[in-house]
């Protein structure tokens, strides 16, 4: 597992539970507004015992290891990390931009997942626009079908650019989830991004996002705003 970094504690990446988020290095997207780029650099590789010693070490006072990254589904070897997380007692969750749904399913055979969030970039023919490279969206839309039926909880969630989406495209993304329980629409904050052109961008104002929640929520059960 080549591992980037570490958030030692955290109240808000595994909903309701306590938990350490590791971030793995390496991603097959270049989305404008990330602001993991660091993540890319694969000299920030930080020994996966020592990671797995601080772990064991927070047994009994963090709930839930959050898997993230860059892409997490990269890693070769990353059924056999969460495995090890899950024999030290935690809950486990990803965060994977579902481009590699038969890792996904992998994972989810072995009973490794409790939680699985995917980000969903933009409708499905407008995929590669926001992320910059090329992309098998049937990799997505088998994600999301997987995801939707895998008996988990689960949530999608898109970073919100005004720029790049506009009204209709997220009627298109609501079609595209019918029948999720969760859909989160998160407020793009231009502080860090890796394409410094970002910078400058915005996202919507809150009553455009109560706009847009109310129409998602024709398709989506529960739409909410972070």
């Amino acid at each position: 597992m080549k591992i980037g970094g570490v958030q030692k504690t955290s109240f808000i990446d595994y909903p309701g539970k306590i938990a350490a988020v590791i971030f793995t290095c390496g991603c097959n997207f270049a989305c404008g507004y990330c602001h993991n780029g660091g993540l890319f650099d694969l000299r920030t590789i930080l020994p996966q015992k020592d990671v797995l010693e601080y772990l064991k070490n927070r047994q009994n006072k963090l709930d839930a290891v959050v898997i993230s990254g860059g892409e997490p589904t990269l890693q070769p070897d990353l059924p056999d990390f969460a495995r090890k997380v899950k024999n030290l007692g935690f809950l486990v969750k990803l965060d994977t931009n579902g481009t590699n749904p038969e890792v996904l399913k992998r994972l989810f055979e072995e009973n490794l997942l409790d939680y699985v969030a995917m980000d969903i970039k933009a409708p499905p023919e407008k995929y590669f626009q926001v992320v910059n490279r090329s992309v098998n969206v049937k990799n997505i839309v088998d994600s999301v079908d997987f995801i939707k039926n895998c008996g988990v909880d689960y949530e999608f969630r898109t970073t919100v650019v005004k720029e790049q989406l506009n009204f209709d495209d997220f009627e298109k993304i609501g079609s595209f989830l019918r029948g999720a329980s969760l859909y989160y629409l998160q407020k793009f904050r231009n502080s860090t991004t890796l394409n410094p052109e970002f910078a400058s961008m915005n996202t919507y104002s809150d009553s455009e996002f109560e706009i847009l929640k109310n129409m998602l929520e024709k398709y989506v059960s529960s739409v909410k705003i972070r």
